[in-house]
């Protein structure tokens, strides 16, 4: 179900035929994803993410249209393409929408990740959430920590990763006609954040905007990753419907 393509109407009803539908908040980004993947990867795959999770055989979801825009100044303006909000301007937005949902009578609310700095303003929007609204339900679904299998292959060639063989993997599972593989020898570049103290901007640890090796990536290595992360997800959203407080 899409959530733009109901009518109110429809909506209502749907709500009130299911109280434990869960409602998926892709959340993406416009960013440089260095020569060979397009600026708005992240988006493609969170969005593709919360589908494949709507479309398990009894969990039900209903899923929204992306937030496009994320957390990615640290992306800096050297490279074109970067379109980002602060860190507090992705957090307030992502409450709003969750906030919006609330008033569709949707309980039940999974932000559905797909940058990696995203990740903290989400769980400020889920912590601001949580208090104001204690009966409603919210949390974050990440495609790269559903599983330490999935997590180990995400991290592969990178742990600080960004536009890797993983991520171009599954572009080239999900959208190939949008990878230049022409460009996967000059995409490659190490990780250099092994053992640094502090947090620094993509200019100052990468050299094109990469951090791993895209020419390790294939489309074969793309669906089996793919195949386990909807899985994986269809699972979480399984398990959403049903969840409640450990201590009532």
């Amino acid at each position: 179900m899409r959530w733009e393509e109901l009518s109110s109407t429809q909506l209502a009803a749907a709500v009130a035929a299911d109280p434990a539908l869960v409602a998926l908040v892709p959340v993406g980004a416009t960013e440089q994803h260095g020569p060979h993947l397009p600026v708005g990867t992240d988006t493609v795959i969170a969005t593709a993410v919360a589908e494949a999770a709507a479309g398990g055989d009894g969990a039900p979801a209903v899923v929204l249209p992306a937030i496009a825009y994320g957390a990615s100044q640290f992306h800096g303006t050297e490279l074109a393409g970067t379109v980002a909000f602060s860190g507090e301007d992705t957090a307030a937005r992502a409450y709003q929408v969750a906030r919006a949902c609330l008033d569709s009578g949707v309980r039940r609310i999974l932000f559905v990740n797909g940058h990696v700095g995203n990740a903290a303003p989400l769980w400020l929007a889920c912590d601001r959430f949580r208090r104001e609204h204690p009966a409603g339900r919210i949390g974050v679904l990440q495609w790269w920590d559903l599983t330490p299998e999935i997590a180990a292959r995400a991290t592969a060639d990178a742990v600080d990763w960004h536009a890797n063989a993983a991520e171009t993997s599954i572009m080239l599972a999900l959208r190939p006609e949008l990878v230049h593989t022409d460009r996967f020898a000059e995409a490659d570049d190490p990780d250099r954040t092994a053992g640094l103290v502090f947090r620094y901007s993509v200019a100052q640890v990468s050299a094109n905007g990469v951090t791993g090796y895209p020419s390790r990536a294939s489309k074969e290595l793309g669906l089996e990753l793919w195949r386990d992360i909807v899985t994986a997800a269809r699972g979480v959203v399984a398990a959403a419907r049903d969840e409640q407080p450990p201590l009532a």
